[in-house]
């Protein structure tokens, strides 16, 4: 971000000549492991329902997202997907 400005987490939508203007709250994240992978998941809640997104630590690659009417079924969502992905995904061995 140029200027010194910080990374906003507004969500702006623009139709019809009307602006509707979303802020997203509760926001949260924690690290765990599936599948022997190192995975980060972001949840926040954007008006009624909650949104989460799993993404692999390194390199950060988004692996899921799930929206739910709670955090813990948004988590439990995008957790259970990104778990599914992972166990199908190969390790390269070094050496």
């Amino acid at each position: 971000m140029g200027g010194g400005q910080a990374a906003s987490t507004d969500l702006r939508i623009r139709s019809l000549s009307v602006e509707i203007s979303m802020r997203a709250e509760e926001y949260s994240t924690r690290t765990l492991e599936l599948e022997g992978w190192k995975v980060k998941l972001t949840s926040y809640r954007l008006g009624d329902a909650y949104h989460c997104i799993a993404d692999n630590v390194d390199p950060g690659a988004w692996i899921a997202r799930a929206k739910g009417a709670t955090r813990e079924e948004a988590e439990s969502l995008a957790s259970e997907r990104a778990r599914e992905l992972l166990a199908r995904t190969r390790r390269m061995r070094a050496g």
